[in-house]
């Protein structure tokens, strides 16, 4: 199988029908274009699958990036805590402030012990 490195907007041809870009690149994804005659079946490999189809051999299980993990100090903690106690003093029938915790405990679960905390202010 040949392995090429593109970076952002560079591309590959196969054959002389088939055009392949590299699009967009953002963190751990990237986006390709593909331009190939219509006749040509394009399909992402977990469809394929889905769908009963084999595997090619020569795809690999190459490793799982795992998303960086943020270093949590003291610092990140009291900004946590405070952004909590902001949301806490807003309007709570209010949905952007409902979507905003929402999302904010699921970036960063509340811990049993932080509960009463949170709802304390």
């Amino acid at each position: 199988m040949l392995c090429l490195n593109l970076n952002q907007g560079e591309y590959m041809t196969i054959g002389e029908d088939i055009v392949v870009q590299l699009y967009h690149i953002s963190g751990d994804r990237c986006k390709l274009m593909v331009d190939a005659p219509k006749e040509i079946t394009i399909l992402r490999g977990e469809v394929l699958e889905r769908g009963g189809g084999q595997r090619p051999g020569c795809v690999f299980d190459g490793p799982r990036w795992h998303r960086k993990e943020i270093i949590w100090n003291q610092s990140r903690a009291q900004a946590l805590s405070a952004m909590r106690r902001l949301l806490s003093q807003m309007d709570g029938g209010d949905s952007n402030v409902q979507t905003l915790r929402r999302q904010l405990n699921h970036m960063f679960p509340v811990e049993p012990e932080q509960t009463n905390q949170v709802s304390n202010g």
